[in-house]
């Protein structure tokens, strides 16, 4: 019989830095380096929920924010 091995408990590393609040800050952020619009998407990813891009959503993401 194969004994079970314990999987490795996530970091909440990656949960704090993919937060909505962190997203929208690198918007800003980027806005003002680039100044071209940003936005802030919802991604449907357990693991990226959020990103940044400076083009519109794809057909897989909502628009959270646009930071013009």
């Amino acid at each position: 019989m194969i004994a079970a091995t314990p999987t490795p408990s996530r970091s909440s590393t990656p949960a704090t830095l993919a937060t909505y609040d962190r997203a929208y800050a690198v918007a800003v952020q980027k806005r003002r380096e680039t100044g071209r619009p940003q936005f802030v998407l919802r991604t449907g990813d357990a693991l990226q929920p959020f990103r940044v891009s400076a083009t519109g959503p794809k057909r897989d993401q909502s628009l959270m924010t646009l930071i013009a």
